[in-house]
């Protein structure tokens, strides 16, 4: 697994510097290929899931698969445009569960997060707080973790350990990424998405309006 992370670390960024990765014929396929991923995991994993693309910076897409809660959840009111449920009304605060699977536009890899998910009703809308944890340590998502991981490699999917890429590789330089963010850019943000892999998110939906 790391000889191939070093592989596509030196195929993307010749330069040995964080930024805008080369041009690359090995990454994922067809946008199609996620929705079908997204597909067979809740047939398998018997859960919801929910695709967002990557969004601009980011080489990845996401595949959220539900693990506590239920539809219509939080991910679909923020990303999906789902009306909030009615339990969603006056000041409580509900909490979701979710495995997060980041799928590389750049190499054929993809990482597992566990990441919490609540809301808060808060006058006039919700605050929607996401939550991701260094890897997957929950014993309720445990069993659905395995059996996911187990589910790439069909897709010739690599997955790859997020504690395992969780620090900088050596020999590379920061680029202007500590400018965006704290500290020095992992692994994990050469391959999949720039920000901190545990960084906390809180988005803003107005009962009536767009999402902040």
């Amino acid at each position: 697994m790391l000889e191939a992370v070093d592989q596509a670390l030196a195929r993307l960024y010749p330069a040995r510097a964080w930024g805008a990765p080369q041009p690359s014929a090995s990454g994922r396929g067809a946008d199609a290929e996620a929705a079908a991923l997204a597909e067979e995991l809740a047939q398998e994993l018997d859960a919801a899931v929910f695709l967002r693309r990557g969004e601009a910076g980011e080489h990845c897409d996401f595949l959220y698969v539900l693990c506590v809660g239920r539809p219509p959840c939080a991910i679909q009111v923020r990303d999906q445009g789902v009306p909030p449920p009615a339990e969603w009304e006056g000041e409580a605060t509900l909490a979701e569960s979710y495995l997060r699977v980041a799928l590389s536009s750049l190499a054929r890899m993809a990482v597992v997060q566990e990441v919490a998910v609540e809301v808060r009703g808060d006058g006039g809308g919700w605050l929607v707080r996401e939550l991701p944890r260094a890897g997957v340590y929950s014993a309720p998502l445990l069993r659905r973790f395995q059996r996911l991981v187990a589910i790439l490699p069909a897709y010739d999917i690599l997955h790859v350990d997020l504690g395992d890429i969780s620090g900088p590789p050596p020999d590379y330089e920061p680029g202007e990424w500590p400018s965006l963010f704290a500290g020095t850019p992992a692994v994990t943000n050469y391959l999949f998405y720039p920000q901190p892999a545990t960084m906390v998110t809180t988005t803003w939906l107005p009962a009536d309006g767009d999402a902040t």
